[in-house]
């Protein structure tokens, strides 16, 4: 039996913490964007570790699991 439940929830976060697709932070000119399509090294920076930050929290504090 596999675990797939970290796969699905990176792909999820991965589509959804995109830079720019649903929002940016930090933006060209504020603090944060909303559907802009516009990305940076920065916000490419920040979506990463917002990214890290919230899949080690659901995948080793929550422990979601999807099992086959």
């Amino acid at each position: 039996m596999t675990d797939w439940g970290p796969v699905i929830v990176a792909v999820i976060l991965f589509i959804l913490l995109s830079p720019g697709l649903l929002f940016q932070v930090p933006a060209r000119t504020r603090i944060i964007e909303f559907g802009n399509l516009y990305t940076s090294a920065i916000s490419i920076l920040v979506h990463s570790v917002i990214f890290f930050v919230i899949l080690t929290i659901l995948v080793l504090a929550i422990g979601v699991h999807v099992r086959t």
